[in-house]
């Protein structure tokens, strides 16, 4: 039978007091002990696979060390469930569990979870949504600390984490630019959500910044999958003076756009560049050649959310934070200079 490593075996291992010990251990109280003893603690409390009491920790602190994660449809999508294991690493670093719930978009379930939640007594909650949107928080979520992720709302005392959409345009165009291209397309989403008007003023904006006048017959829109992708783009790159280039909304467009371009015999990125906005892997690599796109930061957004509402936990009435996180751009084969002579 294995022994269990207590405190007071590090203590005395270390050759210091046990209050030492838990000072050196506790990363709210490491700050009272000397450097050298505290790396010394941690050393001699690492050797013996000394593993910390958070149960007892959490009842004398009157916390779980567990958090709630409540999404829609996250779990059920490759690409977004980064953003989970982005909360999950964050929660583990600082000694927190998540418990995630989905709920599949049914409030009824939503609402049975979040109380689930509650008689767990999770000490906060990340509430978050598959793509950038405005949301109400259920009234079940007052007055325990709440983040929310790839989401917003009108309550500016609520933290929250989104992506940068006007830099995530402004990024994939500036790529396009860079190309030589003057003569840029965009097609944009049909929704009324965040995105749609935040890549449209980030097209706008790196259009404006480098003096191209843009053309208002390049600018189409659709529903956001292939399908919509291949008939805005069809005809967009039928019109005579067609775009030598394409910024598409999402990479599910871009696709739909790849395969236009394939109706209409022409090549990627010889007579026609192309760039996505999420970095979904299961398009952006099993294209050819490769799409050039721009990653949502989902598991930097979900770090973020989990650090927010630990830090909200240890410093109750810190004013709440909207960020939002820069889209780095992904480059693979679909850009190239604009055809001779267009």
């Amino acid at each position: 039978m294995t022994t269990r490593v207590g405190i007071r075996e590090v203590a005395r291992a270390a050759g210091v007091s046990v209050t030492t010990v838990s000072h050196a251990l506790n990363d709210a109280t490491s700050s009272r002990v000397k450097a050298e003893t505290q790396q010394h603690v941690r050393d001699v409390a690492r050797n013996l696979g000394y593993a910390p009491n958070r149960l007892a920790s959490g009842l004398r602190n009157q916390r779980s060390q567990i958090l709630g994660l409540v999404s829609d449809e996250i779990t059920t999508t490759p690409f977004a469930g980064a953003m989970i294991r982005g909360a999950q690493d964050a929660a583990y670093e600082r000694g927190y569990v998540m418990m995630v719930v989905n709920s599949g978009l049914d409030s009824e379930l939503e609402h049975r979870e979040i109380s689930m939640l509650q008689q767990h007594q999770v000490d906060g909650v990340v509430y978050a949504r598959l793509y950038h949107q405005g949301v109400e928080l259920p009234q079940e979520l007052a007055g325990m600390p709440t983040v929310l992720l790839d989401a917003v709302t009108g309550d500016p005392a609520v933290s929250s984490v989104v992506p940068d959409e006007v830099n995530a345009a402004e990024t994939a165009v500036e790529a396009l630019i860079r190309a030589g291209h003057t003569r840029i397309g965009m097609i944009n989403n049909v929704d009324d959500i965040p995105a749609t008007h935040g890549r449209l003023d980030g097209f706008r904006n790196a259009l404006r910044r480098h003096g191209i006048e843009h053309d208002p017959r390049h600018l189409v829109i659709g529903v956001a999958d292939t399908a919509g992708g291949r008939e805005t783009a069809l005809d967009l790159l039928s019109q005579p003076d067609r775009p030598t280039a394409l910024f598409c909304f999402s990479d599910r467009v871009a696709m739909g756009a790849y395969q236009a371009a394939a109706a209409l015999g022409l090549r990627i990125p010889e007579d026609v560049s192309i760039v996505g906005i999420d970095n979904l892997e299961l398009i952006a690599d099993a294209l050819w050649p490769g799409l050039t796109t721009v990653a949502l930061p989902h598991y930097e957004m979900g770090r973020w959310a989990v650090n927010r509402v630990l830090d909200d936990i240890d410093n109750p009435g810190v004013p709440a934070e909207q960020a939002r996180l820069a889209c780095p751009l992904i480059e693979r084969g679909s850009v190239g200079p604009p055809p001779a002579g267009a």
